[in-house]
């Protein structure tokens, strides 16, 4: 079974939505795309390319797709990120698309929970997902979201999408690891662990 891993871009209130630009994702009239930039720092870069190189397949939503295959194949041949995504197989879940035309990618018809979950099925390493906000709600309704890679940024914006909307289920998660950049980001990973734990607090219960 190949694991699935999710890396968002994540205010500290949980707005996922438009972080690269100003007119990435302006849906509901969402005004504050590229509210990431000023925390870029190379400390952040140096993570986003060590979680990229570790990937064997990219898994992306429409939107995801659109915005990086505009961009990516212009990368630098020396660019380590570019050079990795472009290479890489590249799943494309849309239910409006009838092509996809970036290298290696492939569009993935039909349910796509069934289409995942199937994929996860399949021979070869991690899966990634970055960005692609409504397909990762259907990832973690349909429970296939073996680990997240959270980057949360010192913002709070108010609205917006946001990572755990509906059709999140109850989950436990375990912290597998965590740093901090420079400008405040904190890069915390997570990774399924069971069933949600349940008890009381008090001074009447001990656990006090």
């Amino acid at each position: 079974m190949r694991k699935l891993m999710v890396t968002t871009f994540v205010t500290l209130d949980g707005v996922m939505q438009g972080p690269g630009g100003p007119d990435e994702d302006r849906d509901g009239g969402f005004e504050h795309g590229g509210w990431t930039v000023p925390h870029f720092d190379e400390h952040l870069m140096r993570v986003m390319a060590a979680i990229v190189d570790r990937g064997a397949a990219l898994l992306l939503g429409r939107r995801t797709y659109d915005v990086f295959a505009a961009s990516w194949p212009l990368a630098q041949a020396d660019d380590p990120i570019g050079a990795k995504l472009n290479s890489m197989p590249k799943y494309v879940a849309s239910r409006t698309l009838d092509s996809v035309t970036w290298q290696h990618s492939t569009l993935l018809t039909g349910d796509a929970a069934k289409a995942v979950a199937e994929l996860k099925r399949g021979e070869g390493g991690e899966i990634q997902v970055h960005g692609s906000g409504d397909l990762v709600q259907t990832l973690i309704e349909h429970d296939l979201v073996d680990e997240f890679h959270l980057l949360v940024f010192p913002v709070l914006l108010g609205s917006g999408k946001r990572l755990f909307a509906r059709g999140t289920i109850p989950a436990g998660l375990r912290l597998t690891g965590s740093t901090t950049s420079g400008r405040g980001v904190i890069v915390a990973t997570y990774e399924r662990a069971g069933a949600v734990g349940y008890g009381a607090m008090g001074p009447e219960t001990g656990n006090w």
